[in-house]
């Protein structure tokens, strides 16, 4: 089915059905009117990792998660599809994520679960924007949950990969959507005095690096699913740079502790439990810095299993 798609090539195994069947066969593009399904939506940009003075690289990530997502096998039958890459080549960074917002917002009124592949962190403001588009009048309670050694709640003169959620929350306050900011992982040592000030006076959740262990997990687990009782919409986000750096090498600005795999995944299972997740992103893979295609390996299993997950969550299984 991926006759035509760029980047999606890998092994095909025998007998060739449903039970050998892996995401470069199934994956199609996504034409109006399909049928509600997975849809990728690459952001190959790092403009805004350039104006935070990240380390640049991360416009790559679309391809090589494309390249990695190619021999995943299918779990179930359902629909999956490539929505194509919106590119940031010119500076423009607000020009950009307002045409990945558009995109993202066809794709959520399609009945797509939409997963954006960045690039940066800038790609956060960017689906912020296109879930609010898609919401238009409505007013449903909304809750995005970070994953990340970052608050990226910076007050800084233009958008950037460290800015997306105060940019999202100011935004969400000037249409008058209620919206709640959940980050997991937050490094005392990557973020200044100003910053903790922002999230504790903007009433962000958070929970420290250090503070997440698997003899607590379930705790803060159960802690989430309490806050998220009354919401009715929610954003997923992954800075991959949140892991251990021996996970994800290839980052915009390695962690020095980071949260594993074995705390990560737990938690975006029960995110995707409850039914709400409506959209997925993964920010700041930078291929040039990677090694041996670890960082990408890392994200493209973690878009598998929580795809996977929403999937059948809406199946009632």
């Amino acid at each position: 089915m991926s006759a035509g798609l760029d980047g999606w090539s890998g092994r095909i195994d025998l007998p060739e059905d449903a039970s050998t069947r892996r995401w470069h066969q199934w994956v199609r593009a996504a034409d109006a009117g399909a049928a509600p399904g997975v849809a990728l939506l690459g952001f190959a940009c790092d403009e805004g990792v350039r104006r935070n003075h990240g380390r640049l690289g991360a416009k790559e990530g679309p391809a090589a998660l494309r390249k990695m997502l190619s021999n995943l096998p299918t779990l179930d039958d359902t629909p999956l599809y490539d929505a194509g890459t919106v590119h940031c080549d010119d500076g423009d960074l607000e020009a950009a994520q307002q045409r990945y917002a558009d995109t993202l917002a066809a794709l959520l009124d399609g009945g797509h679960f939409a997963v954006g592949m960045g690039g940066g962190h800038e790609i956060a403001f960017a689906s912020w924007l296109g879930l609010a588009k898609h919401l238009g009048a409505r007013k449903p309670r909304v809750a995005i949950i970070n994953i990340d050694a970052h608050f990226d709640l910076r007050q800084q003169a233009e958008g950037s990969s460290g800015t997306p959620f105060l940019q999202a929350i100011e935004h969400a306050r000037s249409l008058g959507i209620p919206l709640q900011y959940h980050v997991f992982g937050i490094s005392a040592a990557a973020n200044t005095r100003v910053l903790f000030d922002t999230a504790d006076r903007l009433g962000v959740h958070y929970v420290m690096d250090d503070a997440l262990g698997i003899l607590n997990l379930q705790h803060h687990i159960a802690d989430l699913q309490a806050r998220l009782a009354d919401v009715d919409v929610i954003y997923q986000t992954i800075d991959i740079d949140g892991l251990p750096h021996a996970m994800a090498p290839g980052v915009s600005a390695p962690a020095a502790r980071g949260v594993p795999m074995e705390i990560v995944e737990p938690l975006l299972d029960a995110v995707a439990a409850t039914g709400k997740l409506r959209l997925l992103d993964v920010a700041e893979l930078s291929p040039p810095l990677d090694r041996d295609n670890v960082t990408a390996r890392v994200a493209a299993r973690l878009i598998h299993r929580v795809s996977h997950a929403v999937m059948r969550a809406r199946a009632g299984e």
